[in-house]
């Protein structure tokens, strides 16, 4: 049960966010309704939002605007391998944060839908954490929905976290 004395932190993966989006819509996130989701008029602690720079002309007004939204961002750099390959992933630094953080909360926010992070949030509840997750269900694992108390599924809710992806979100009173 969510109470407003509850302590709370919000983890983005924001990779996995975007990525499910556009795959499943051809959209953009809105990620001003990620935080307000994630708090539920709680005391936000802290909101992490994790990037990766691919060197794309936009993604520092991205970045920037994430902050403005109330995000601490933590980027880095996509890694190209030999023969091409590139990958760039948060799931350490998340799992990390989490870990120091977890006992200072009353609630943990993770908002992906990787399975990776099934045992983490295992672990946050052993802390005394809730493991709440927010994501894409049709892009969410099993394992992660069975250890986390409470799931808010983004594609029951389109309309409302869902931007175009040729305009900015417009601001919501």
């Amino acid at each position: 049960m969510k109470n407003p004395n509850q302590r709370v932190a919000i983890f983005v993966d924001v990779q996995n966010l975007y990525y499910s989006a556009r795959a499943l819509y051809e959209k953009k996130v809105n990620f001003g309704e990620i935080i307000k989701m994630g708090t539920a008029e709680r005391k936000l602690i802290r909101a992490i939002a994790y990037t990766i720079k691919a060197e794309s002309p936009d993604e520092q007004s991205f970045f920037d605007a994430l902050g403005k939204l109330g995000y601490d961002v933590k980027s880095k750099d996509l890694q190209t391998f030999a023969g091409g390959h590139k990958k760039g992933d948060w799931d350490v630094g998340i799992a990390v944060d989490i870990l120091k953080m977890a006992p200072k909360l009353d609630a943990v926010v993770l908002c992906s839908g990787d399975g990776d992070f099934a045992e983490l949030l295992h672990h946050a509840k052993a802390e005394g954490c809730r493991a709440e997750v927010i994501s894409f269900g049709r892009s969410t694992s099993a394992k992660l929905l069975e250890e986390a108390d409470d799931f808010t599924d983004l594609d029951l809710i389109t309309t409302k976290i869902l931007i175009d992806s040729n305009r900015p979100a417009r601001k919501r009173k």
